[in-house]
């Protein structure tokens, strides 16, 4: 059931009367892009927004995002 035309995502809470059935798939997509928010808000340059312009800050959050994604790719085993 949609209240305001908005999906549920998050699941609702055991004890709740009436549950609404959330998109599961929407739940893992939104928790993949929060934890990449999260890891580059590591980067004390992204977090503070040392930059002063909008070119230079979006340079090094695509750096930064790179950084991360080439993590995936070293066998660290």
């Amino acid at each position: 059931m949609l209240i305001r035309g908005i999906l549920p995502i998050i699941p609702p809470r055991s004890n709740r009367k009436m549950p609404e059935h959330p998109d599961y798939r929407r739940y893992r997509d939104r928790n993949c892009v929060e934890r990449m928010f999260g890891k580059l808000k590591q980067q004390r340059r992204i977090a503070t927004r040392y930059d002063k312009t909008d070119l230079s800050f979006d340079s090094f959050l695509n750096l930064a995002a790179a950084r991360l994604w080439l993590k995936s790719f070293i066998n660290t085993a």
